[in-house]
C-alpha cells in the first residue's frame, strides 16, 4: 500500500487506463498545460501528448457533443468539468444524447464515457458555484452516479467508470482532491453499484456519500463516547444504489438517518426513505431521518453557509432522535 492524495488517485485511474487503451482520452478545460485546475491530471499531456489530453474552450456544450460523437465512433472520452456547476451549459447533451443513444439506436452504439469533476460546496463560492446534482443525473435512466469519498475508493471506482460501456457521472469535490489515504500498489477496480460499511455498528444506520460522510463518522466518534453504536454506510454509487447494503443494516439496527450534502425537495435521501418503507417497514422502530442543507440556494456569507450545510451535531441530533432520547 502506498499514501496518495485525492487528486493523484484521480490521475492514477485515468493513466493507468489509458495506458491500457489507446482509445481512452482526456478533454476539458485546463487540463492539459496547466495539469488541471484541481492538478488532477498533473503529468497526463507530457506522457500522452496534446490528441489525448486536450485542453477545450470554454465551452461546455461543445466538448460534451464532441465526447458523445467520439463515443458513438468507437472511443471511450474522459470529460471533465471544472465543477458540475458548469455542467448545465451541457446537460443537454448529457441527457438527451448520452444517456438515451444505446437505448434509441436499439443498442447499436454503446456510449463509453465519463463525465467527472467536483460537487457541492467548496467554502465561499457563492450559490451559482455550490450546488449538487446527484439526484438530478440519478433521476435519468441510461446514467450512472458514482460519488466517491476516500482515495481508494476514487481510484477502483474510476477504473471501472472508464471500463463501463455507459455514460458514467463521476463527481468529486474541491475539498477532497488534498486528502490522503491508502491506495494499493498493484492493479485493483471497485464495482460500480456496490456499497461500503465505513463503520460497523448496532445502534442506529447512517447512510451517507461524497465528502459529507466524514460529519457522520465524526458524529459516530462522538456518540461512541455515550455508548450509542452507529454504523455508517457509504453509498460510493448512487446509481445503481446498493438497496441490499442499506436493508441488510436497517434490519440489524431498525433504524436509520440519510445525511446527503443537497437540497431536500426530491433528494436521494428521499429516494432511499421511500425504498425503506416499502422494503423494510415492520423493521423500523422509528421514522426516518434525513438531513440535507437548507431548502435556499447556498449563502456567501461564512455564518449562513455554516449554519447551510449539515454537520456533526446535525447527525448527533438525528441519532438521538430515531433512538428517542435527547
Amino acid at each position: 500500500m502506498k499514501t496518495i492524495q485525492f487528486r493523484e488517485a484521480i490521475c492514477e485511474a485515468m493513466s493507468e487506463e489509458m495506458r491500457r487503451d489507446e482509445s481512452i482520452y482526456l478533454m476539458g478545460e485546463e487540463v492539459a498545460e496547466y495539469n488541471g485546475a484541481y492538478k488532477a491530471s498533473k503529468g497526463m499531456l507530457d506522457e500522452f501528448g496534446p490528441k489525448r489530453v486536450i485542453d477545450t474552450p470554454i465551452a461546455e456544450l461543445g466538448f460534451a457533443g464532441i465526447a458523445v460523437g467520439s463515443a458513438m465512433n468507437g472511443n471511450r472520452p474522459i470529460v471533465e468539468f471544472m465543477t458540475f456547476n458548469f455542467s448545465l451549459v451541457g446537460i443537454d447533451q448529457i441527457i438527451n444524447n448520452a444517456a438515451k443513444m444505446r437505448q434509441m439506436s436499439a443498442g447499436q452504439f454503446p456510449m463509453p464515457m465519463v463525465f467527472r469533476g467536483p460537487t457541492a460546496s467548496a467554502g465561499q463560492l457563492g450559490a451559482t458555484h455550490s450546488q449538487a446534482f446527484e439526484n438530478w443525473f440519478a433521476n435519468t435512466p441510461g446514467l450512472k452516479v458514482v460519488v466517491p469519498s476516500t482515495p481508494y475508493d476514487a481510484k477502483g471506482l474510476l477504473k471501472s467508470a472508464i471500463r463501463d460501456n455507459d455514460p458514467v457521472i463521476f463527481m468529486e469535490s474541491e475539498q477532497m482532491y488534498g486528502d490522503k489515504g491508502e491506495v494499493p500498489d498493484g492493479e485493483y477496480t471497485i464495482p460500480l453499484g456496490v456499497a461500503d460499511i465505513k463503520r460497523e455498528g448496532k445502534d442506529v444506520t447512517v447512510v451517507s456519500f461524497g465528502k459529507i460522510i466524514k460529519e457522520a463518522l465524526t458524529a459516530a466518534e462522538e456518540l461512541e463516547k455515550e455508548g450509542i453504536s452507529i454504523e455508517v454506510i457509504d453509498l460510493r454509487t448512487v446509481r445503481p444504489m446498493d438497496y441490499e447494503a442499506i436493508l441488510t443494516s436497517v434490519k440489524k439496527t431498525n433504524r436509520l438517518v440519510v445525511l446527503e450534502e443537497a437540497w431536500p425537495f426530491a433528494s436521494v435521501a428521499s429516494e432511499i426513505t421511500y425504498m425503506v418503507q416499502e422494503r423494510a417497514f415492520d423493521y423500523l422502530d422509528a421514522p426516518i431521518q434525513r438531513i440535507t442543507t437548507a431548502d435556499t440556494p447556498a449563502p456567501y456569507s461564512p455564518t449562513l453557509l455554516k449554519e447551510w450545510l449539515p454537520n456533526a451535531q446535525d447527525v448527533v441530533k438525528a441519532v438521538k432522535k430515531v433512538l428517542y432520547k435527547k
